[in-house]
């Protein structure tokens, strides 16, 4: 729930006018729903857009939702599902998540799935675990040919607006112990395919580093991404880490 919707106009449109900064980094903004129309239309064919947040059902008496053909009839290419803040403070379940993320994939929104452990959960160890746990229990179901155009992102829970950030090295374990649960799930193809990108205080100044990691494909960019300054750093960043 950030900015009002000049702020957002703005901030679509500067990143529109920027996109010869791009190069071959894909580039998405996932704006408030009420903005997505707006957002949409300012920022122009180079930025993807994408929802926050959607319903499994189609339509219907479901006061406060929105189902997958609103955000497709607004310009929506992508929808972010199990955020740790709808797990966490919204209470949803890996088979809630997994309703939506079909429901997406049937009306061809492309889901960022995010998994990931609280603090208590990695110092304890259990960070594999819960990650393939979210993995298999939100991608119930869904088959080799669909899940290789999913988007998964890992997003550590105690890195998330804390202001703290897992190390290079932290994150690409985890994007390694990931990349190798998507293979034992279906196959070396989708895993090489599927893209996993790092969410947790990305920004700037630790961008170039973590998308250097070999299995880190790019990032789920929060409060650094509210600034159009900020977020083309994290785009420069990306772009420097593709090969050649």
């Amino acid at each position: 729930m950030n900015l009002d919707r000049a702020g957002a106009i703005e901030l679509a449109t500067q990143l529109g006018n920027s996109s010869d900064q791009f190069g071959d980094v894909e580039v998405g903004i996932c704006p408030p729903s009420v903005y997505l129309d707006a957002v949409s239309n300012a920022a122009g064919d180079s930025v993807s857009v994408g929802g926050q947040n959607m319903y499994h059902e189609s339509g219907g008496a479901f006061t406060g939702e929105l189902s997958a053909a609103m955000l497709k009839d607004v310009g929506c290419r992508y929808v972010i599902l199990g955020h740790s803040e709808r797990r966490h403070v919204m209470g949803e379940s890996n088979a809630d998540i997994n309703k939506k993320v079909i429901a997406a994939i049937a009306a061809n929104l492309i889901p960022i799935l995010c998994v990931g452990e609280t603090l208590e959960q990695r110092e304890s160890g259990q960070t594999n675990d819960i990650v393939a746990e979210q993995f298999y229990g939100s991608l119930a179901g869904v088959e080799q040919d669909q899940a290789a155009e999913i988007v998964i992102a890992y997003e550590p829970v105690w890195a998330i607006g804390t202001g703290k950030v897992a190390t290079p090295k932290e994150a690409e374990a985890a994007h390694s112990a990931l990349r190798e649960t998507i293979e034992n799930r279906y196959n070396a193809d989708v895993a090489r395919q599927l893209r996993i990108q790092y969410g947790g205080s990305v920004k700037p100044s630790n961008a170039a580093e973590l998308l250097g990691q070999p299995n880190i494909d790019g990032a789920l960019v929060g409060g650094a991404s509210l600034k159009a300054e900020d977020f083309l750093g994290i785009i420069e960043a990306s772009r420097a880490s593709i090969p050649g």
